[in-house]
């Protein structure tokens, strides 16, 4: 079990801002920004490119939820990113599809 699978179903604590039938959305342990939520599919999808179109709504639906979110955190209107990371050199950690949502400090471009 990979620990977001452990924070959904409430083995682990986590301080979590949204949350639907199929996904939510947490803050980040180790933060990068100011606002670092995490948005997580209850099931597991290992990472973006083991997904199928058959996880496209999902992943529709957890995309189009960040602007909720964002507005939660109070940083629709200052701005934000979605980062999702595929493999070890993109710096994925945990097996498990996530996207992060990262705000409230200016984010440099191209990313390092």
């Amino acid at each position: 079990m990979t620990i977001f699978e452990k924070i959904a179903t409430r083995q682990i604590p986590a301080k979590i801002v949204h949350e639907t039938d199929d996904f939510l959305a947490f803050h980040d342990a180790h933060p990068q920004a100011p606002v670092h939520v995490l948005i997580v599919p209850k099931r597991v999808i290992p990472r973006v490119a083991e997904a199928t179109a058959g996880d496209a709504e999902l992943l529709g639906r957890m995309i189009v939820a960040s602007r909720e979110i964002a507005q939660k955190l109070g940083v629709a209107e200052s701005g934000y990113r979605l980062v999702i990371n595929n493999g070890r050199d993109a710096g994925e950690s945990v097996p498990h599809l996530h996207i992060h949502l990262l705000g409230r400090r200016s984010l440099a471009w191209p990313p390092g």
